[in-house]
């Protein structure tokens, strides 16, 4: 599932047609070429206006076959969730999946509105929500999937050190954790760089390993017939390990 944030685009003059028809073309060609397989997510910029979010939504809405979901990313400190509640209103009752980005530079209280505000369905980061022992036993409770981006928060100086994060403890906590690397350019690395960096420096198991991908296919919007199918072939490559 690939984020992309159309507004960057739109606002050098980029037609909306343009930006979602080139990179889901990039998505058939992957799966064609590569036998690779994307969903799309749009994000809204939330440093933007609303207006501006219910302008790229309905410039977006022609192609609404070539996405299944939006977001919200950009800079989080100052823009709470509840800035585009109802651009998320909006999206929800077009069927839209829903996410957003909360709690990694922002406070656990940008998690909360999220999901009761903005009713996403997954968290992405979500990393302060550590500071919120009744936040935590609702994620908990409730597998919304946290879509921790290590290599992302060591960046931003939300941790000091990789060794020092916290995905370890949220994995303890029975969170539904999964490992992704948000912008790989600009953060340093792809998934698989994250998986590898994180597990280097904070010494997570090969159970936590195989943790964390079933998180990440049961986290997703593929169908429940491709979870199972994947989680399949996950276990069993697992097994060839234990």
């Amino acid at each position: 599932e690939i984020f992309f944030d159309p507004q960057t685009h739109t606002a050098r003059g980029v037609d909306m047609g343009v930006v979602i028809n080139g990179l889901h073309r990039a998505c058939v060609d992957a799966q064609t070429k590569l036998g690779v397989s994307a969903l799309m997510i749009m994000c809204f910029l939330r440093h933007l206006s609303e207006e501006d979010a219910f302008d790229t939504l309905r410039q977006a809405l022609p192609h609404r076959d070539k996405f299944i979901g939006v977001g919200l990313d950009s800079g989080e400190v100052g823009n709470p969730p509840e800035k585009f509640a109802r651009v998320f209103a909006e999206c929800r009752a077009l069927g839209l999946r829903l996410v957003a980005h909360a709690g990694e530079e922002g406070p656990p209280a940008y998690v909360w509105t999220a999901l009761d505000v903005l009713k996403v369905e997954r968290v992405d980061h979500g990393v302060q929500s550590a500071k919120d022992p009744v936040l935590m036993a609702r994620l908990a409770k409730d597998r919304i999937a946290l879509t921790v981006c290590p290599l992302s928060n060591l960046k931003l100086c939300v941790f000091p050190t990789l060794a020092e994060h916290n995905i370890g403890a949220l994995l303890d906590a029975g969170l539904a954790v999964t490992i992704n690397s948000d912008d790989p350019a600009y953060f340093g690395g792809y998934m698989n760089e994250n998986f590898l960096q994180t597990f280097a420096a904070t010494g997570l198991t090969g159970q936590q390993a195989y943790q964390l991908a079933r998180n990440s296919f049961e986290a997703s919007f593929i169908s429940d017939e491709a979870k199972r199918s994947y989680i399949a072939q996950l276990d069993a490559c697992f097994a060839t390990f234990s």
